[in-house]
């Protein structure tokens, strides 16, 4: 529930870059699926900017255009992944996609080579 509040408080100010660290991370998987489609579901209607961290590469591939992967010390990108799957996008649809497991599997290997 605090994360809906959340969500509402930053979609109340109208901000044009929303700024999100790990807003889902607390929740449950069901919640956490839910959220992200209403996340998505805002982001075509506002079509804003969002920063969004998170440590979940299956959420990030799911909800982004562009992913950035940096590595820990010293704090330096590593790799900066177009996401290219359609869009609208489902949260739940698109990682069937066979080019979402590509991506997932490629960011993967870029961490775990570190």
């Amino acid at each position: 529930m605090r994360q809906r509040v959340s969500l509402g408080r930053l979609l109340a100010y109208e901000p044009d870059i929303f700024l999100m660290d790990e807003p889902f991370g607390a929740l449950d998987s069901q919640t956490k699926m839910a959220m992200g489609r209403e996340l998505l579901r805002i982001w075509a209607e506002d079509t804003k900017t969002v920063v969004f961290v998170t440590h979940d590469i299956e959420e990030a591939v799911t909800l982004s255009d562009r992913v950035i992967v940096m590595a820990a010390k010293p704090g330096r990108i590593v790799l900066d992944q177009s996401i290219d799957l359609a869009r609208p996008r489902d949260a739940r649809q698109v990682r069937k996609d066979p080019v979402y497991r590509e991506l997932v599997d490629h960011i993967w290997q870029h961490i775990e080579a570190r």
